[in-house]
């Protein structure tokens, strides 16, 4: 069967080697909740509770950019490690859309993984702010902050404006998506593929935090936007087209450029 016409359930190699055809469709979209949960919590975790800790005034033992994009790689590589071999560790619906249109995600699976993984990414932040409210003023100084939302212009960390974050995430996603490809695509990767995705990872949000606070996740942007106020809602279509977009993209030139199966 060639690459371009495998199912969602045998589109990597670790999937064919654990026979995840046998998962239930619900048990993936658990995965894709599960998984999206992790990366939410653990990258906007880290960005509100210890990024600036003890305050952003007198950050010294806070992590900072470093720490807040080391969390986010380490977060995705921990959640593929989990259940990417159930539901192929997407997490993120820009990557289930790329993989679509690279033809390695059967379509019919797509909106139950979209919506678990949007209902995940709610999930944490929730528990975030929940947490939050534990402590008096916390929760109001984290969403009068942004609740570490995306944004462009003056909710840009830098002050980019919309055309360099519309750029910025539309090649970052494509880039994730090209590399998420690439290293779950052959049996001799399949040890690394969580390591080389959660390092590409750390990258794009050491190159792009200051510039949008790095999205190239719709449902990581949705999570912090409903919590966030009116300009992180208001801003919030951004960081749903470009990721889309860039990912997309990679997925459609990675269908035409890469080599067929021999038969």
């Amino acid at each position: 069967m060639a690459r371009d016409r495998e199912p969602v359930s045998t589109s990597t190699s670790e999937q064919r080697r654990e026979d995840a055809a046998a998962w239930s469709p619900g048990a993936r979209y658990l995965a894709e909740f599960f998984g999206t949960f992790l990366l939410v919590l653990g990258g906007v975790g880290t960005a509100l509770f210890t990024a600036g800790f003890p305050s952003t005034t007198d950050n010294q033992t806070g992590v900072g950019f470093l720490g807040v994009a080391l969390a986010f790689g380490l977060a995705v590589m921990a959640g593929i490690a989990a259940v990417g071999h159930i539901s192929g560790g997407h997490f993120n619906p820009a990557v289930t859309l790329g993989l679509l249109a690279a033809g390695r995600t059967d379509g019919r699976h797509v909106p139950g993984y979209l919506v678990s993984q949007v209902l995940g990414g709610l999930a944490a932040t929730s528990v975030i702010a929940a947490v939050l409210s534990g402590k008096q003023g916390a929760f109001s100084a984290a969403v009068d902050s942004g609740f570490a939302s995306n944004g462009f212009g003056a909710s840009s960390p830098g002050g980019f404006g919309l055309g360099s974050v519309l750029l910025a995430e539309a090649v970052l996603t494509g880039v994730f998506v090209a590399v998420i490809l690439s290293v779950t695509a052959k049996q001799e990767y399949q040890a690394l593929a969580p390591i080389g995705i959660g390092l590409t990872l750390t990258l794009i949000h050491l190159v792009s935090i200051p510039i949008s606070n790095t999205s190239v996740n719709p449902a990581r942007s949705i999570a912090t936007a409903v919590y966030g106020g009116a300009v992180p809602l208001g801003q919030l279509w951004a960081f749903i087209v470009a990721p889309i977009v860039g990912g997309v993209v990679a997925g459609i030139v990675v269908r035409l450029v890469r080599r067929r199966d021999r038969h």
